[in-house]
């Protein structure tokens, strides 16, 4: 351990999001992060506005899809950086829950760390049905090729900058977050899995969850990038379930 305070940055993915990323913004700068960036997705309403309004520095990805906006986000941090953090921008994720998310990662005792909405307190309505078997199909399919648990495919994540760059993320639409919790437990990662709390979306309407075809879209591709990851990646030395709070 050392007396340095790690450095984070937040990446917050977004596309039309310009209900709630100002609200989104000056929740996660209270929190007294390094920085807040986000990347905006090609939103034709005021997202890149208010996002800067509220304090936050925007980064252009026009090119759509919500894996190219991680990556275009993880790319523009900080060079002082020491933990990146994700999370969406429609408001249903809490901030006030980043101590949680990020502590156990600046403290040493993690190298990723989950926030579960499945494990939290879910407002009536802010998971569709679809969304949680995903999870729950996601997480035992995970468990059954790497001995790693999941309960959740949660936005709300950290892990130290380096480490995630050393992924070799690949996925560019719905499949980011699917990818990134195979390549960490095929890696062999510390993983711990942390309770949050999720809301019902501060405004906008969703991309995947609140429209049947994009559903089933974002269905398909997170199947595909399942099978693709599970014919390319070797099991590291994973730890035998995650580490719960």
């Amino acid at each position: 351990m050392t007396s340095h305070t790690p450095y984070v940055s937040v990446v917050i993915p977004c596309l039309d999001e310009g209900e709630a990323i100002g609200g989104v913004v000056r929740e996660v700068l209270a929190e007294g992060v390094g920085e807040v960036i986000v990347v905006d997705n090609g939103s034709t309403d005021d997202t890149r506005e208010q996002a800067v309004a509220a304090g936050a520095r925007v980064v252009a990805q026009m090119e759509r899809g919500y894996g190219r906006a991680c990556a275009a986000g993880l790319a523009a941090v900080s060079p002082d950086a020491d933990i990146v953090c994700f999370l969406d921008g429609d408001g249903s994720d809490v901030p006030a829950f980043m101590p949680a998310v990020v502590g156990p990662i600046a403290r040493g005792e993690s190298d990723f760390v989950m926030g579960s909405r499945i494990r939290g307190t879910r407002e009536p309505g802010s998971m569709t049905p679809q969304q949680l078997v995903a999870g729950w199909v996601a997480g035992r399919l995970i468990l059954a090729r790497y001995g790693i648990r999941y309960t959740d495919m949660s936005p709300f994540r950290a892990a130290r900058v380096d480490k995630v760059r050393s992924l070799g993320m690949r996925e560019e639409t719905y499949g980011w977050n699917l990818e990134m919790q195979m390549r960490v437990a095929a890696a062999g990662w510390r993983v711990l899995e942390v309770p949050v709390d999720h809301r019902l979306r501060r405004g906008g309407v969703s991309k995947v969850s609140g429209d049947l075809v994009a559903g089933v879209r974002a269905a398909w591709v997170i199947t595909k990038t399942f099978l693709r990851l599970t014919a390319s990646l070797k099991s590291g030395t994973s730890l035998s379930g995650v580490l719960r709070e």
